[in-house]
């Protein structure tokens, strides 16, 4: 028997994110409850995973990769993370890229190389889908992020990547995009 979804209720609705339950029958018959959060208002389960919400940016400028040093309030410690963010109603994903670009780090994009397809960033809670774009950037640092916002931008080299990944905590995303980079220097 194939896993069937029955019923699907929004159980709160907060601020940044939707909280849904969902009732479904397992393999063996069973019904059983399953929840989820949503950066988006879903009306029903045909909604799920629908709509992309962001995009993560592997930047790199020469032969440096830029990484952020950020406070991450989900889990309570400062991780290195890629530049990120959620679209804006009616921005394209290059305005986006562009905007939380400058706004993280106060640098340009040069080339955006690739934008891939939007990938899920946590299939086990969430529907939340983001693009992966690859960019050249130009500029200096500066910090334009708001008042709720805690991040060191910095550009580093292969072997500075690779005493990162060995030493420091890292979001998923950014942890592998950083080890292709150290030693496969996309």
């Amino acid at each position: 028997m194939a896993l069937e979804l029955k019923h699907f209720e929004k159980v709160k609705d907060g601020k940044y994110l939707k909280n849904y339950e969902i009732t479904y029958t397992n393999k063996a018959g069973k019904e059983k409850k399953y929840e989820i959060v949503s950066r988006r208002e879903l009306t029903s389960s045909e909604d799920l995973g629908t709509a992309p919400s962001g995009v993560s940016i592997v930047a790199t400028c020469d032969d440096r990769m830029l990484l952020l040093h950020e406070f991450r309030m989900g889990v309570n410690r400062t991780i290195y993370n890629l530049c990120a963010g959620m679209l804006e109603e009616g921005e394209s994903v290059e305005e986006c890229i562009a905007r939380e670009l400058y706004e993280e780090t106060g640098l340009r994009v040069r080339n955006i190389r690739k934008i891939l397809p939007p990938s899920f960033a946590a299939v086990a809670i969430s529907d939340t889908s983001t693009y992966i774009a690859f960019a050249e950037v130009e500029g200096d640092f500066s910090d334009h992020s708001s008042e709720n916002e805690q991040i060191e931008a910095a550009f580093y080299s292969k072997e500075e990547v690779k005493e990162l990944l060995e030493t420091q905590s890292f979001s998923s995303r950014a942890q592998m995009a950083a080890y292709f980079f150290a030693y496969y220097g996309f």
